[in-house]
């Protein structure tokens, strides 16, 4: 085997300095309050049982990979999101890296959320359009940079997120699409964390406000609530056309496989049964029951204090600053039967680590308060 460059080790051992080396655990015994599947949908067998696919889809969608599956769920995600028309992408990394470095050209500005994904920061930096940031959430801030930029001849696109995955948090979207109209600039939304927790049928927070015809685009995920693989971009027939014609992580990629299409179609249509008794509704009333029994509990406990990060979502946070003292916390909870991870600086920023619970319809009350209680640090 050939010897590993030298300055890739010393990048490790710095890694191992700060106490941020990751590693990759395979351990899923735990109780889990750290995987996205919100719903508990990865487990819940197909309602279309009796199907058969090929295993792969051949090649990218340009060339063999395309089929009339993708026909199909793109036509229902249009209606389901209502909007013009839909893009599948094969994940929501491949969604924003692509939309992101294709859309923006030279001459214009990307204005993002200070904690915007990475994906979302990966994608613009691919772009030759100049990109700014906005405090985290902050419409005044956000004001301030539109208005530096008021009377730049090129377009203005302004980019955040439903719910933010490291805080669990979402902006005022209703007061976001008022700024952006009044400064002529394009609004983008990824709703990774949104879709299947917000809405009456999971739509999401964007179309929960009736908000989904003033927004350019919108960026859902099939990974997280959903429970299963693949993204899409939502928008004008026009956005679909110009995203398979330049979007490179589109266009150079084997397409989705027909199983991985008809897995997205099948949850799709858990969202759509429309009885009050459906599986999709039981799942979601007891995820929010389950949010606010959280909130509760951190409360009767004493921890919902300034370390706690607020948030109505199923991303719950509180900050234990120092790589060192978060892993230390999380080994504990994880010891004692609890799957919940620290973040870790450089993920977040430095003195901003943090404990973060993800929860689940299929968390119980008794686990809930059972790992609260054993938060000590």
């Amino acid at each position: 085997m050939t010897a590993f460059p030298e300055n890739l080790i010393s990048k490790i051992l710095k890694r191992k300095q700060e106490n941020a080396l990751r590693s990759l655990d395979s351990d899923h015994t735990r109780v889990d309050f750290s995987s996205n599947d919100y719903l508990g949908f990865s487990n819940v067998p197909l309602i279309q049982k009796d199907f058969e696919v090929s295993n792969g889809s051949t090649g990218s969608r340009l060339l063999t990979g395309n089929h009339d599956g993708f026909f199909s769920l793109e036509g229902l995600l249009s209606e389901f999101h209502r909007v013009e028309a839909a893009l599948v992408f094969n994940s929501g990394y491949d969604a924003n890296l692509g939309f992101f470095s294709a859309i923006p050209q030279r001459g214009d500005i990307v204005i993002y959320d200070a904690f915007s994904h990475a994906s979302i920061r990966d994608g613009i930096q691919l772009c030759l359009a100049k990109s700014y940031k906005f405090k985290h959430n902050d419409l005044e801030d956000l004001k301030n940079v539109l208005n530096t930029h008021k009377f730049h001849l090129g377009n203005l696109y302004v980019v955040t997120e439903s719910v933010f995955s490291m805080d669990g948090d979402s902006p005022d979207l209703q007061a976001m699409v008022e700024l952006t109209e009044r400064y002529g600039a394009y609004l983008i939304v990824d709703e990774a964390h949104g879709v299947g927790v917000f809405g009456e049928k999971g739509e999401g927070l964007v179309q929960s406000l009736n908000l989904q015809h003033r927004v350019f685009a919108r960026i859902v995920t099939f990974g997280k609530a959903l429970g299963c693989h693949g993204a899409a971009v939502l928008g004008s027939e026009l956005l679909k056309v110009y995203l398979y014609n330049f979007a490179r992580s589109f266009i150079f990629t084997t397409a989705l496989s027909p199983h991985s299409i008809m897995v997205i179609e099948d949850r799709y249509s858990l969202l759509n049964q429309n009885s009050l008794d459906s599986f999709y509704k039981q799942q979601r009333a007891q995820l929010l029951r389950n949010i606010e029994f959280f909130k509760a509990e951190l409360n009767s406990l004493g921890l919902d204090k300034e370390n706690y990060v607020h948030s109505d979502s199923a991303i719950q946070c509180i900050i234990v600053p120092g790589n060192e003292e978060v892993k230390s916390v999380a080994s504990t909870l994880q010891e004692a039967g609890f799957d919940v991870r620290p973040i870790l600086s450089p993920t977040v920023p430095k003195d901003h680590e943090r404990i973060r619970f993800c929860l689940h319809s299929f968390n119980t009350f008794d686990q809930i308060t059972d790992v609260l209680k054993h938060l000590i640090y």
